[in-house]
């Protein structure tokens, strides 16, 4: 019988938010790209931490996080509305959170390993093979009334499991200063691993206090007061993630800045025109921006997660998103958007393939193009490359129907 591939309803995806995340994750490519290029402006590098300053590269993590935000009230909403219920929005939310985190630990801990403790397995092989496996694991399987095709995909996923476990149980590593042999390293889990720390913690409170429209309002205010205590050094966090995910609350803070946007302009009746929905956004931006620079004693620092550095961000992507939603959305001026839009839209895999490219090259030693076009403009051209190519390949792969989902 012919292979029947169900369609579940699903909301129409928003183009401006899912542009806005292919902006964003394009120009995270191109930034980290361009971190190895010398002889550029201080500008286009992040700012080291002891000086109160913040450039363009600082903004863009801390909007992926508000991002973040703005698509947790829309997932929560499309799920109790197929009909989970509170415990199920629970379970989804942890599990989405541990693939986060099981994915920032493999890419903070595999060029770590030391082979002659792992068999002889070279650490950058062994992170692309433990990539894999979670390839297998989290894609996005099409859904299928065909049992023979249900059991392949259930014996991929365990084929990935098995694999992940079995890299994990071989891992080893020594630690530089002591020499002492240590498993995985929990201290930093990296970008996605900071990620799903903070997605548990916000969608746990959002998931709480979901019936207030505006209660998301509140958990800005008292995730921004624990950033400013922090920065005040009146509060001190010294707790591991995984004891305490809001650490200086920074940012969470900068998650639920986005829940707010999402607010105004997809969940608030009242706000019904563009005028509307601009408007108080734009009004926020502007208070966000006052605050940010009464708050700058306090230092302007990415690194040190200041509370000014959060505002600034917040106050850049409202004026953002809202030029992005009234071109998109309002005019329907898509074309230009071609480009971003699987970016947007297969945004995990976007991210995990740069990751692909550095394994690769540092596990076979082809470093022929960061000792030949490292430096100036010749670097520039190089990392703009890089990212286009990146792009297209994103959009290859899921025109192929190769997507991840957590």
């Amino acid at each position: 019988m012919p292979d029947t591939t169900l369609s579940p309803a699903k909301p129409p995806r928003i183009l401006s938010l899912d542009i806005f995340r292919g902006l964003n994750i394009a120009l995270m490519i191109f930034v980290n790209d361009l971190s190895s290029v010398h002889g550029l402006p201080w500008w286009t590098y992040h700012a080291p931490a002891q000086v109160n300053v913040m450039t363009y590269v600082d903004m863009v993590y801390p909007a992926f996080l508000l991002i973040v935000g703005m698509s947790l009230p829309l997932s929560i909403n499309a799920r109790i509305k197929r009909g989970d219920g509170t415990w199920k929005l629970v379970w989804h939310i942890v599990l989405r959170s541990a693939a986060l985190i099981v994915l920032g630990l493999i890419l903070a801990n595999g060029p770590e390993g030391s082979p002659a403790l792992m068999h002889g397995l070279n650490t950058f092989i062994g992170t692309i093979l433990a990539l894999l496996a979670a390839f297998l694991v989290w894609l996005d399987y099409p859904k299928t009334e065909n049992q023979h095709r249900q059991r392949l995909y259930i014996l991929l996923r365990g084929l990935g499991l098995l694999l992940l476990l079995i890299l994990a149980a071989l891992f080893r590593q020594k630690d530089p200063g002591t020499g002492t042999v240590h498993w995985l390293s929990f201290v930093y889990p990296e970008i996605l691993g900071l990620i799903g720390y903070t997605y548990l913690l916000c969608g746990l409170c959002y998931l709480a206090t979901r019936r207030w429209l505006w209660a998301p309002l509140g958990w800005f205010l008292a995730f921004l007061a624990l950033n400013i205590l922090s920065a005040a050094h009146i509060v001190k966090t010294t707790a591991p993630w995984w004891i305490w995910p809001p650490q200086n609350g920074s940012q969470p803070a900068l998650v639920f800045a986005g829940v707010l946007l999402t607010t105004v302009f997809f969940l608030e009746p009242r706000c019904n025109t563009f005028l509307r929905k601009a408007s108080p956004t734009l009004a926020f931006g502007v208070a966000t921006a006052i605050a940010a620079w009464f708050l700058s004693p306090l230092g302007i620092s990415k690194i040190r997660a200041t509370p000014t550095w959060v505002l600034y961000t917040v106050a850049a992507c409202c004026v953002i998103y809202t030029t992005l939603y009234f071109i998109c959305d309002v005019k329907r001026r898509t074309s230009w958007t071609i480009p971003f839009r699987a970016a947007g839209a297969n945004t995990l895999l976007t991210y995990l393939l740069p990751d692909f490219w550095y394994f690769i090259v540092a596990g076979y030693s082809l470093d022929w193009f960061s000792t030949h076009i490292n430096s100036g403009l010749s670097g520039v051209g190089r990392s703009v490359v890089f990212t286009a190519l990146m792009l297209a390949l994103t959009s290859l792969l899921t025109r192929l129907r190769i997507r991840l989902q957590l």
